[in-house]
């Protein structure tokens, strides 16, 4: 097979669509057919001098150490009021709704996917950083309330509706800032906020069902209680089974106004400030809301905060991820053709890459004929597309940011080491899911045809 080189031709840019053209590459492929020709232990290439500090290695160490340390903290803390035996009862309860949170916020994010080490990293900040700091920063605070007002009952009641909401969100926001202002190329908009959010709550919502389930199962043994009839049953419940996103439902606010933050452009500094600020505030405002349901509207203020509030702002966010995920895959679907008419793709490929099910198609295709090695690589292809589309979708609002040349190179030389094996899978995806219309086969029947020379 002759060895095919990238497209030169840029695809032209419109008035009405005034999108950046795509830079001719064939320079950077005659530079990596040079290299390939010069022997191995002659390759050396500049490595600037980094301080220590610098180093991936070490700040990734560092932040895994902290981590580590902080659950160690926690742990021993949690594990101290509710006791050995409480805290195995609680840990394995609290376990089971993770799967499920950790699926759904990774299924919005299937048509970019963030790199896990950033989720994961947000998940262990929620139940090890955040978890450690709300639960000493509430225990002082209460404590300082019932000394100053030497009303106990008052001081746990202002502590839950009050204190806990404003530490508690602002302890789990730290991991969305963090990433926000760390890891920016793989936070773009909504969605990334969105799934960012939802796993630093997890993580969080994790450690205080311990907390709490463990401390029912302990006040169960005292009293005698077993079974439905239980304290932890109870418990279960309300935290487990009618409310595991009640902490998701509050940090995605503010996971939302950083994803707003991050498609401002430059100018629009007012709102890359102001935007994370009141998605925090109107998380601690649905938290205190709910922490305050029982003490404000009586014994039933619960469930009627439950299904007044909760359910449809639950339902709306829902819908809200669910759209822009599909405004994701319409970007997709408006931002590739360009570079399918400049011969970096096929013409089909745009089609079937704006579809889940045509991309989760090709990957099986791929997987099927030539195993699994292959299936990675069109997974590989369709992310780098989907960046690729993205990054040309804010280049043309903008937001691209001074690397953008640098960034559409890369993501073109990865596409194009990756061609050979995705391109046929996502063509024959397009054309099995009807994202390629094609005219049913012509079939002779040998009857009589007066056409027929």
């Amino acid at each position: 097979m002759p060895h095919e080189h990238p497209p030169t031709t840029a695809p032209a840019a419109t008035h009405s669509h005034p999108h950046p053209s795509v830079p001719a590459y064939d320079q950077q492929q005659r530079l990596g057919d040079m290299w390939a020709a010069v022997p191995e232990r002659s390759r050396w290439r500049y490595r600037p001098h980094r301080f220590l500090w610098r180093h991936p290695a070490v700040r990734a160490g560092a932040v895994v150490i902290l981590l580590a340390l902080c659950g160690l903290l926690i742990l021993s803390l949690v594990r101290e009021q509710t006791g050995t035996q409480g805290f195995l009862v609680g840990l394995g309860l609290a376990l089971l709704p993770v799967p499920l949170l950790m699926a759904a916020f990774r299924w919005l994010d299937r048509v970019e996917p963030g790199p896990w080490r950033n989720l994961l990293f947000s998940f262990a900040w929620g139940a090890c950083a955040a978890a450690l700091v709300a639960i000493t920063a509430n225990s002082f605070a209460t404590q300082w309330i019932a000394t100053a007002t030497a009303d106990p009952s008052g001081a746990e009641s202002l502590g839950a509706t009050v204190v806990a909401p404003i530490v508690e969100e602002s302890a789990k926001a730290g991991a969305i800032l963090l990433i926000f202002l760390f890891r920016r190329q793989s936070f773009t908009g909504l969605v990334d906020g969105v799934v960012v959010a939802g796993f630093t709550a997890t993580g969080f919502a994790f450690t205080e069902n311990i907390l709490y389930l463990g401390s029912a199962f302990g006040e169960d043994q005292q009293i005698g209680n077993s079974g439905l009839a239980s304290v932890t049953a109870a418990t279960f419940f309300v935290r487990v089974v009618m409310s595991p996103f009640a902490h998701p439902l509050f940090t995605v606010l503010t996971g939302i106004g950083f994803g707003i933050a991050a498609l401002a452009t430059s100018r629009q500094r007012v709102r890359r400030v102001l935007m994370p600020l009141l998605g925090l505030v109107l998380a601690m405002g649905t938290h205190a809301l709910w922490n305050g349901s029982a003490s404000l509207f009586g014994p039933y203020g619960f469930y009627a905060v439950y299904a007044a509030f909760m359910v449809p702002a639950f339902a709306l966010l829902t819908w809200l991820a669910i759209w822009t995920r599909q405004r994701e895959l319409r970007t997709v679907s408006a931002e590739l053709p360009a570079y399918a008419a400049a011969g970096w793709l096929a013409e089909t490929e745009p089609l079937a890459l704006s579809s889940m099910r045509a991309r989760s198609m090709a990957r099986t295709v791929a997987g099927r004929n030539y195993g699994p090695a292959a299936a990675r690589t069109v997974g590989e292809y369709e992310a780098f597309a989907t960046s690729l589309a993205f990054l040309r979708h804010r280049a043309g609002r903008g937001t691209a940011g001074p690397d953008y040349v640098e960034r559409e190179q890369e993501l073109l030389h990865h596409l194009w080491q990756r061609r050979e094996i995705a391109s046929p899978a996502l063509a024959y995806a397009a054309r099995a899911t009807g994202r390629v219309r094609t005219p049913p086969p012509y079939i002779d029947y040998g009857g009589y045809n007066p056409y027929r020379s």
